[in-house]
């Protein structure tokens, strides 16, 4: 791990949960028990999910009212990077965005009800991504209409990452016009159709939610006059997290690449030395250092500066082509075992691909950062 300490201004906080983070992440999710995941039907460790909530990350930033530790995401990214270093599977993620997401326009019952769980170790997730929506989550065609006291539902939702552990799910619909966030708790999550979808990093689990038929309580509903300012938050904190784990894969695809440049030799010497391998590596180095440099910058303006979203954009535009370039030159240098499937390169690159997706690949940042910036 480089020194992140010397070179970015980090907090007291960050330090100590990087280096606690670094040391878990890597006696839990060597790359063998990544690949053994990838066959498992549940698809990560429930146990090492329940060990994360006894370490109180799940809590992370959630405040002490509700059985936090009071902090902010900021203090989660180094966490969420260290998972992405060692290409960690499991529900953090969608646990911990759910959790801001019910903090940012939750009643006060609902945050009393559903925070202390998530701090505790109980697994949630968001369900607000469609088939058409092409990352713009007003883009909203499911539906709820009130009868007699209860919600009835209909439509689709795509791409809910692990849905079939979540306890707690946060779904946007279009109720009279307007856009609206309900809370589903376990009991109507069962009742909806869950179809497995196959997305191109194994290490995920995503799921189509079939809403049709669906009937919950009218209190499920959030805090309307909430909900715009909760989906820009909470696309931006995804952005945030998503980058810090794109951030991790691309230091552990470097070191990756550097341990097989230095042990495969070619005319008597390491392929390393070679002008052509060594340049394009550090070039590698270099675009993840600098996303790294903005994950910082931005986990440092999340929460206080009226420049966030400019530094969050900054960030995802820059993550998810930096660690696809060195997932692309992992694959290269390896030759053509490089592009067979025993060969641990394309892990990244599939982390790559699908950490683009999430939360708008570095085209969609780049377009809204024109207007934000010109």
């Amino acid at each position: 791990m480089s020194n992140l300490t010397t070179s970015i201004k980090i907090t007291e906080e960050q330090t100590d949960l990087l280096e606690s983070a670094s040391q878990y992440c890597q006696d839990k999710s060597s790359i063998e028990t990544v690949r053994g995941l990838i066959e498992d039907e549940i698809g990560h460790s429930p146990k090492v999910f329940t060990e994360m909530a006894e370490l109180g990350w799940l809590g992370i930033a959630i405040p002490e009212a509700y059985g936090g530790a009071g902090l902010g995401l900021a203090e989660v990214v180094p966490v969420v990077e260290q998972m992405g270093r060692r290409l960690m599977a499991g529900p953090f993620l969608p646990t911990t965005l759910a959790a801001q997401l019910v903090l940012a326009a939750g009643t006060e019952s609902q945050k009393e009800k559903i925070l202390p769980q998530i701090a505790a170790g109980t697994p949630a997730t968001l369900m607000l991504s469609e088939p058409h929506a092409h990352f713009d989550s007003t883009h909203v065609e499911c539906t709820a209409k009130r009868s007699d006291g209860n919600l009835h539902l209909s439509g689709v939702k795509c791409l809910v990452i692990d849905a079939h552990v979540a306890e707690w799910a946060i779904l946007s619909v279009q109720l009279e016009g307007k856009l609206a966030l309900v809370v589903l708790d376990q009991e109507a999550l069962h009742k909806c159709t869950q179809r497995r979808e196959v997305v191109i990093d194994e290490t995920r689990r995503a799921f189509r939610i079939e809403l049709d038929g669906l009937r919950i309580p009218e209190d499920a509903l959030m805090q309307p006059e909430r909900v715009e300012a909760a989906l820009i938050k909470i696309e931006l904190a995804g952005a945030l997290l998503a980058s810090a784990e794109m951030c991790g894969a691309g230091q552990s695809c470097i070191e990756y690449t550097v341990s097989y440049l230095n042990a495969r030799k070619q005319f008597g010497r390491p392929i390393g030395s070679y002008q052509a391998l060594k340049h394009t590596t550090v070039q590698a180095h270099v675009q993840i250092e600098q996303a790294r440099s903005h994950l910082y910058a931005a986990a440092h303006t999340f929460e206080k500066d009226e420049n966030r979203e400019i530094a969050v954009r900054m960030l995802k535009a820059s993550a998810g082509p930096a660690l696809a370039f060195s997932a692309d030159r992992a694959i290269q240098f390896h030759g053509g075992y490089g592009f067979t499937y025993e060969c641990d390169a394309q892990l990244y690159r599939r982390r790559a691909i699908w950490g683009e997706s999430q939360f708008g690949d570095a085209l969609h940042q780049r377009r809204i950062l024109a207007d934000l910036i010109l």
